[in-house]
């Protein structure tokens, strides 16, 4: 009887075995939680721009205003203010009660001599609570009233007192968060210089005439997008011009 060689299929078995454990090892060592502690480490022996890129990466993957604090402290001892400010901005978006980040952003400005974005009334009232939280609530206080307007006659039941009621409660809050609502949407076109001297130009092109230029972590707020340019507005000083954009970056993103 011919023997049968199995050399072949336990390589093949091998190697797949081999490729699945690589990948739980990269999987587990990507994981924002490993990421964390690796930045917690790294920022313990003053390695901030190993740490900065951990804690960057771990909130890309978990976003939270912890993770967020650290990567702002990494950040600013690592000497880049403007991406330290922006961190603690993030930090605050996702927990205004974070008040190591608040801390931290008020004496960063004092210390690099840059203002907090210039707030309307209704962007300041969409600051007390987490931007996610605004959407819950409007959906909550719309469901409410619709429901309580709806739901007795569909369930053939008398509309009591109560019904209209909690039906105008509702309607209060959906009408009550609709200017937060606002406000965490023009908030999220508020952006930070990352880099100092950054250029505000007159048109979106490279050779374009610079107006002036900025320091790092100056808030700027995004009006329209060209090409690789930002069309921004800066207040105090109520200047406009076009900014590159790798040169701002966002609360929520790009």
């Amino acid at each position: 009887m011919p023997r049968v060689r199995l050399i072949g299929p336990i390589r093949r078995t091998g190697l797949c075995l081999g490729l699945a454990f690589a990948w739980v090892c990269a999987a587990l060592a990507a994981d924002p939680d490993s990421m964390f502690q690796q930045g917690v480490q790294a920022y313990r022996v003053s390695d901030y721009s190993r740490a900065a890129s951990a804690f960057r990466e771990s909130a890309r993957r978990k976003p939270a205003s912890g993770t967020l604090q650290n990567l702002g402290n990494a950040e600013w001892q690592g000497g880049a203010v403007g991406r330290a400010i922006l961190a603690w901005e993030q930090a605050l978006w996702l927990d205004p009660f974070n008040g190591a980040a608040r801390g931290n952003l008020q004496l960063a400005r004092k210390t690099a001599q840059v203002d907090s974005p210039d707030l309307s009334w209704y962007e300041v009232v969409s600051t007390w609570l987490p931007a996610s939280w605004w959407a819950w609530i409007t959906g909550a206080g719309l469901w409410l009233a619709v429901g309580m307007l709806i739901l007795p006659g569909i369930l053939r039941q008398r509309k009591a007192t109560w019904h209209q009621a909690a039906a105008a409660l509702g309607f209060m809050v959906f009408l009550l968060s609709l200017p937060a609502q606002l406000g965490v949407h023009t908030r999220s076109r508020i952006g930070f210089v990352l880099e100092k001297d950054a250029a505000l130009r007159l048109t979106p092109t490279a050779e374009s005439q610079v107006v002036t230029r900025f320091p790092a972590g100056k808030p700027a707020r995004c009006e329209r997008t060209r090409g690789n340019y930002l069309l921004v507005r800066i207040s105090p000083e109520g200047l406009r011009g076009w900014i590159e954009k790798g040169q701002l970056g966002f609360v929520c993103g790009d």
